[in-house]
């Protein structure tokens, strides 16, 4: 009965210090990352990616202004941004490509604005991920 106790014991240890997103087998180990959690989202990982989503339109629709020109006329056009959410949930603008400068402004505002959240996972340790926006103004 105590040999049953102690495998048993062994067993829920393992399994309670286990990763997350790394996977073994055989000679190979393959690791996955796990996205940024928006502050808010709990669940497993399916509903916090889910959350997340919904939170990011959220901040979008929220933050939304169209820019403009020294007229005061609306600026109209495209912008892309690239972003990390870094290794300390913070965001970091990598680039923003656009035709007018006004719109890159308001489109890397929009991201900045984005809260500090919890990062991303790689094999238990914090990685930054990379994301990109589209804008339409």
């Amino acid at each position: 009965m105590k040999k049953i106790l102690f495998i048993f014991i062994c067993l829920l240890s393992t399994s309670a210090f286990a990763q997350t997103g790394v996977k073994v087998e055989g000679n190979t180990l393959s690791t996955r990352t796990i996205a940024p959690v928006w502050p808010g989202c709990e669940g497993n990982e399916a509903e916090k990616k889910t959350c997340f989503k919904q939170k990011l339109t959220q901040h979008l629709k929220e933050n939304y202004k169209f820019p403009k020109n020294a007229k005061g006329e609306l600026i109209r056009g495209k912008a892309v941004v690239s972003f990390n959410i870094d290794e300390q949930g913070k965001v970091e603008i990598l680039s923003s490509e656009g035709p007018k400068k006004e719109l890159n402004e308001e489109a890397k505002r929009i991201i900045l604005a984005i809260p500090t959240m919890e990062p991303g996972h790689r094999a238990g340790k914090p990685v930054a991920v990379k994301y990109k926006v589209p804008f339409t103004f």
